[in-house]
């Protein structure tokens, strides 16, 4: 998706979810920014990396970050509490941003997926201030992720989410992805997904 190597693109670490869910600690924020975690997508390699961190942006302004957006080929999103997140992307204005990263490719993992979608269902809305279940309606269809990995997220709960959303969902472990190219839905597996109709 990114139209040229790794080694040649440069990307920014989004970590921010992490910061949401309330049972995690700086530990797991450190080890997806070091590529210990989470696929080590922050260590393949990129010809450079940086650190988007949305609660600063803020407080240092969008000529000073937008640049660094719009300068980027890969923004790596952090998964953790998709609410937090989209609060944070509307508060810093990189939701605002977004429709015009024509060029942009988002890697989500977990939240940092789940957050384009519309919503993300009542069963994983855990930071406490947030009003309700949505988020970016950037896609059309929401997302179960880690599919039979955590012991909760079994195939019969993800229908009976699936039956609250009221819309088109997938739910996918930890070895599968969407790609969405231009409105384009694409399934990318060597695991386990599935559709799940309204």
């Amino acid at each position: 998706m990114l139209g040229k190597p790794v080694a040649e693109s440069t990307a920014l670490c989004v970590p921010t979810a992490r910061w949401g869910y309330p049972t995690d600690r700086p530990l797991s924020a450190r080890d997806y920014v070091s590529g210990r975690a989470w696929g080590g997508m922050t260590a393949l390699g990129w010809k450079s990396l940086g650190i988007l961190e949305l609660t600063a942006l803020p407080t240092i302004g969008a000529e000073t970050w937008v640049p660094w957006v719009r300068d980027a080929d890969v923004l790596l999103v952090a998964g953790g509490e998709a609410t937090y997140l989209w609060h944070w992307m509307r508060e810093s204005g990189l939701a605002d941003l977004l429709p015009s990263l024509t060029d942009m490719v988002w890697v989500g993992v977990s939240a940092g997926s789940m957050v384009m979608t519309p919503r993300i269902g009542k069963a994983f809305v855990e930071w406490p201030f947030a009003r309700d279940d949505r988020t970016l309606g950037v896609v059309d269809f929401s997302i179960f992720p880690h599919l039979d990995v955590l012991p909760e997220n079994t195939l019969a709960e993800a229908e009976r989410w699936a039956a609250d959303i009221g819309g088109p969902a997938y739910a996918l472990d930890d070895h599968s992805a969407i790609r969405v190219t231009d409105g384009t839905v694409e399934i990318i597996s060597e695991g386990q997904w599935t559709h799940l109709s309204p």
